[in-house]
């Protein structure tokens, strides 16, 4: 039996951002395809004329595919882009953006009056090829019949390839014990950390920042952060040190069994021109106490003495633990062009210490690369031309909230379509690995405070919302936002981008890529549409499939 007051329903991409206060705009979904081993999201949207509580969600789909429902929530943002954004923005006002990814409870759904929600379905095959209707049906608490939907899936035969590209999305574990109250590396913060790294590796983040000690990001000059210090530091003469590395193993056996790839060891000087020494703490005199931090000079003597003592241990034990060619090291995030004599010292000093380890650095200017002082470059998406130009490689990218003007980002004021453009673009140009700083930043702009991401999303008016996490915290673990879907939609493209070219060559790929258009496809010019993007992965999938049979 079916309601008889107004509901209306219609299948949306994951693409669509549905607005509670704004008419859908996008064209109705009816049918996708897969790889085998792939992930598949998309939308149903819906509006009520009343009010409605406890609606029900029923999806009918074949038991080889696995199907996971989530609400769309909204949350807010006052800061959504900054003044001087570009056109490709959805809207710049505050107010309520779609983002986080609800479980649905045993209470169902809230369908408010006249405003337009969705749900999020996410479908995993590891099924037999073929063609599935997968549907999805809206009953009211009573069992009426409120809206119902279909979508014809496609699963090909063919699998994606392992994931070639080196992805990390900066993991603040001492986020993880502020938000949810728990001891810093107590069992429940282990815990913790385990769910969260799991999400991670479950969205294609394949590498993992490592608090050797606390890492040096984002912090006020002179403030601290709270200590998530893995190596066990003790002082047991002047300027004479011994180390324990039990935590440090329990972080990297956490992460084999998880599925972590890559270790990225935190940074060894400060952030913004290496000019100080991170927060390390020690036991010294039968007491933890801080040895160095914002009052010792980066170059300093003792600091240099910690290093040359340090280094070799760490080293050692890597060895031991048989990650040497999975491990990489970091000197200083983001130093300007009038910071690289403070740099050159930095990397100079680690340089002997660590000449057979990458060293890997966010950065935009040319210069320190070309003078040597870092191995591999993260260069700015909207940097990346000299550097392409010279031909670097390996070469890696990142964005954060500076790259706001022409080049892809995920804030909420952006279309998903400029968050997914990132995978053909990485595919296209080579790219050997992708930063971002924010996988789950819950503090105000230089950690000074706790914020509740649910109500403040742009870190206190520093960083438009979407810039500084990707996860929410739930009560028992992360909540995955669209953001973080529709990034790890943009791997599986780079994925079989990598392997239709095994099928037909590169310069096919290419070629297919951008046929059509009026200019190749750079990190600043590119098709902006989301049909666009639908439209090639579905000539991928095709192609691939052609050319396999």
């Amino acid at each position: 039996m079916k309601d008889e007051h107004k509901f209306e329903t219609r299948l949306l991409s994951s693409l669509s951002k549905v607005f509670p206060d704004e008419n859908l705009a996008d064209s109705p979904l009816a049918s996708g395809s897969i790889l085998r081993n792939e992930t598949f999201s998309f939308q149903m949207a819906f509006r009520s004329e009343k009010l409605l509580k406890q609606v029900k969600v029923h999806t009918t789909v074949d038991s080889s595919l696995k199907v996971e429902v989530r609400s769309v929530g909204v949350v807010p943002s006052e800061l959504p882009v900054y003044p001087d954004h570009d056109e490709h923005v959805i809207r710049s006002t505050p107010g309520l953006y779609p983002d986080p990814l609800y479980p649905i409870t045993e209470e169902g759904l809230t369908a408010f009056p006249g405003q337009w929600r969705s749900v999020w379905i996410t479908i995993d095959s590891e099924g037999q090829p073929g063609q599935y209707p997968i549907g999805i049906r809206l009953e009211s608490e009573t069992g009426l019949v409120l809206g119902e939907e279909q979508l014809e899936l496609e699963v090909m035969s063919q699998s994606l390839p392992d994931q070639t590209l080196i992805h990390t999305e900066w993991f603040h574990v001492d986020c993880l014990a502020s938000h949810y109250k728990e001891e810093i590396f107590s069992e429940r913060h282990w815990e913790l950390i385990r769910s969260y790294v799991q999400t991670a590796v479950n969205n294609g983040m394949n590498m993992l920042l490592t608090p050797l000690f606390t890492p040096p990001l984002d912090t006020q000059v002179g403030g601290e952060r709270p200590t998530v210090q893995l190596v066990d530091v003790e002082v047991i003469a002047p300027d004479t040190y011994a180390f324990g590395f039990d935590k440090l193993s329990r972080w990297v056996d956490m992460c084999n069994e998880e599925g972590v790839a890559y270790f990225e060891f935190s940074h060894l000087f400060t952030q913004w021109g290496a000019q100080h020494a991170p927060k390390i703490v020690a036991l010294a005199n039968g007491e933890m106490t801080p040895i160095f931090g914002w009052e010792t000079e980066a170059s300093s003597d003792e600091y240099r003495s910690f290093l040359q003592q340090f280094l070799p241990a760490l080293r050692e034990w890597i060895e031991f633990k048989g990650i040497k060619d999975r491990s990489y090291f970091h000197i200083s995030d983001e130093p300007s062009l009038d910071q690289l004599e403070s740099y050159r010292k930095a990397s100079e000093m680690v340089g002997s210490l660590l000449n057979d380890f990458p060293i890997t650095d966010a950065l935009s200017n040319y210069d320190f690369y070309v003078n040597g002082l870092v191995k591999t470059p993260i260069a700015a998406t909207d940097h990346l031309d000299k550097f392409l130009e010279h031909e670097v490689s390996p070469l890696w990218a990142y964005y954060c909230c500076a790259q706001y003007k022409e080049v892809a980002n995920r804030f909420f004021s952006m279309p998903s379509a400029r968050n997914r453009i990132l995978g053909i673009q990485l595919y296209k140009y080579q790219i050997t690995g992708f930063l971002h700083w924010g996988y789950n930043f819950w503090y105000s702009q230089y950690a000074r405070k706790e914020i509740d991401p649910y109500r403040t999303t742009d870190a206190e008016a520093a960083f438009p919302s979407g810039d500084a996490f990707i996860v929410y915290p739930g009560e028992h673990g992360p909540i995955e936002s669209i953001r973080l879907k529709v990034m790890q939609e943009a791997l599986q493209d780079l994925r079989a981008l990598q392997l239709l070219e095994s099928l037909i060559g590169r310069e096919r790929v290419i070629s297919g890529l951008e046929e059509g258009l009026d200019e190749p496809i750079t990190f600043k010019c590119y098709p902006r549409e989301a049909d666009w993007l639908l439209a090639k992965r579905a000539w991928i999938n095709q192609t691939i499939h052609s050319y396999s049979s």
